[in-house]
């Protein structure tokens, strides 16, 4: 009878061992999801009146290089789109500049989601105008097979700013580092296509969605330091390219409210 006795007390601590334990995890799962928050904010248009849609290649043009296919539509100016309900500027790139802290999962999630950013030369345009991406996704170009086109720009090694489509129809490249500034793309054989890229060594960007808005998320916890940037008219933000300081507090969202374009705009 003695010899059953013990079982009792040693049954009570293990449980009691594997609740504590459950307990653990549990906080610090929830200190660690708190370690890191949020910026977001509002570009819009601050001109007096919208400014005019225009076309870089008007429908019909006869004058345009290979014009039964890339003026079968009219190309519009996307250098500046803003929206004529909410006034807000799309295409904007916002991003941390030179980030205090790491956050691996993001970077993760946004690699395994994304391995590669497409830009699609269709109808003699570079789609999406605008692209920003991770040194480590794999930018591809995809070329309109009835005409030719190439894809100048200064993100591309020094000797070799201009480049052909490869066999299989496609362009591909890798970065082996991010970019202090936009790169333009343009096509030297049809001199109206235009687009803009931006390469980063973290995962602390997006670009402005239609109606101004961003929120760049997954941002370590403390002082950072954020870019709001224009293709066109350059920082939006205060101090350049020194970046607004902007203190990101855990679990929460830093909110810069609306961001201005003017017709001035800033400085590249």
């Amino acid at each position: 009878m003695s010899s059953r006795q013990p079982s009792k007390p040693v049954l009570r601590s293990t449980a009691l061992g594997i609740g504590l334990a459950v307990c653990f995890f549990t906080s610090n799962h929830s200190v660690l999801a708190q370690e890191f928050g949020s910026i977001k904010g509002r570009v819009v248009w601050g001109g007096a009146g919208l400014t005019e849609k225009t076309a870089r290649l008007k429908k019909g043009d006869r004058s345009a290089k290979d014009f039964a296919i890339c003026a079968a539509e009219e190309i519009p100016d996307e250098d500046l789109v803003v929206d004529s309900k909410t006034r807000g500027v799309a295409n904007v790139f916002a991003y941390v500049l030179k980030p205090v802290g790491q956050n691996p999962k993001t970077q993760d999630t946004l690699l395994n989601a994304s391995p590669e950013i497409a830009i699609d030369l269709k109808g003699c345009r570079f789609s999406p105008h605008a692209v920003a991406l991770h040194k480590g996704q794999r930018l591809v170009f995809t070329p309109d097979n009835r005409v030719g086109h190439n894809v100048n720009s200064g993100l591309f090694r020094p000797g070799c700013t201009s480049l052909l489509p490869a066999p299989d129809g496609k362009l591909s490249m890798t970065f082996a580092s991010g970019e202090p500034h936009p790169g333009r793309l343009q096509c030297d054989i049809h001199p109206w296509m235009s687009g803009v890229v931006m390469v980063f060594d973290h995962p602390f960007f997006t670009l402005t969605k239609p109606d101004g808005s961003f929120e760049i998320q997954g941002i370590p916890a403390g002082s950072q330091r954020v870019i709001v940037r224009h293709e066109t008219t350059g920082y939006l933000t205060a101090n350049g390219n020194s970046g607004l300081l902007v203190e990101v507090k855990p679990g929460a969202s830093a909110d810069l409210g609306e961001i201005r374009l003017t017709p001035k705009g800033g400085s590249n």
